[in-house]
């Protein structure tokens, strides 16, 4: 069931509700859209109300002239109140870092899954030519050949998953939305992590992490448990930032046995 908030800036929300149980609100990465969890959607409707936001910028959501990440994380904390009640909140990627900003917005997210969020570390989290590279490609139509570039140079995603990855039928959509990537992908240069401001966080936090994952990776998990009072670690042997689509099965079992543990 489709339905549509209105975030703080006036900009319209667009997320979809399915299952039933406790809420559970799933916020995709750069490039994707609600669509992007449909490998995984079905094993977690069995447990929880699924709601799958549309980030602002494409699907169902507006945008605004001027972008901020703040704008992002009130668009979550916005669809977590609109809920009703509590919620659970998994995050990946570029969505992991809003719904981590959006926990210091509202007071009603009962648990958070953060998969690999880019937050900045120090290390560099991509060659400083990529994004005038990325925006040559785009300015000439070339939105696949502007895709590739971040899936292999940012991402790091190997020759082999990227191969099984081009095959999936969101990969059209995710050409569409390359034109999202530039303004997502300065995270490093627009964000500045204060660990001052999730000391006191004390929603329980899972920390995902691919096994086989770009060092980057491992270091903003590694600084978010030592920041964050209640998190803990996971590691996803054999996999790197897209779990979900290379081993479902073990990325829903992860889940599930963190938001199913009473207490």
């Amino acid at each position: 069931m489709l339905d549509h908030i209105t975030s703080n800036d006036g900009t319209t929300i667009g997320f979809w509700r399915s299952g039933s149980g406790p809420p559970l609100l799933l916020v995709h990465g750069t490039t994707a859209d609600h669509r992007r969890w449909s490998r995984i959607a079905p094993g977690l409707e069995a447990h929880f109300c699924v709601y799958t936001m549309d980030r602002r910028g494409r699907g169902e959501s507006g945008d605004a002239p001027a972008y901020e990440l703040r704008r992002e994380a009130e668009d979550v904390a916005a669809v977590v109140e609109a809920v009703g009640e509590p919620v659970f909140v998994l995050g990946h990627s570029y969505g992991a870092v809003c719904s981590l900003e959006a926990a210091r917005l509202t007071d009603k997210i009962g648990r958070l899954i953060l998969y690999e969020p880019p937050i900045p570390t120090g290390l560099p989290q991509y060659p400083p030519d990529i994004p005038a590279r990325m925006q040559q490609r785009l300015d000439q139509g070339e939105q696949e050949a502007a895709l590739e570039i971040f899936m292999r140079e940012i991402v790091r995603m190997p020759e082999h998953e990227l191969a099984v990855y081009r095959q999936l039928p969101m990969w059209s959509g995710r050409i569409q939305l390359a034109p999202t990537i530039p303004r997502e992908i300065m995270l490093d240069q627009t964000y500045q992590f204060d660990p001052n401001l999730f000391t006191t966080l004390q929603t329980p936090t899972l920390l995902l992490l691919g096994g086989d994952s770009p060092p980057l990776f491992e270091r903003a998990i590694q600084r978010l448990d030592t920041t964050l009072p209640n998190s803990r670690v996971v590691i996803l042997p054999g996999q790197q930032h897209v779990a979900m689509d290379t081993s479902p099965e073990l990325f829903v079992s992860e889940v599930l046995n963190f938001l199913l543990v009473r207490g």
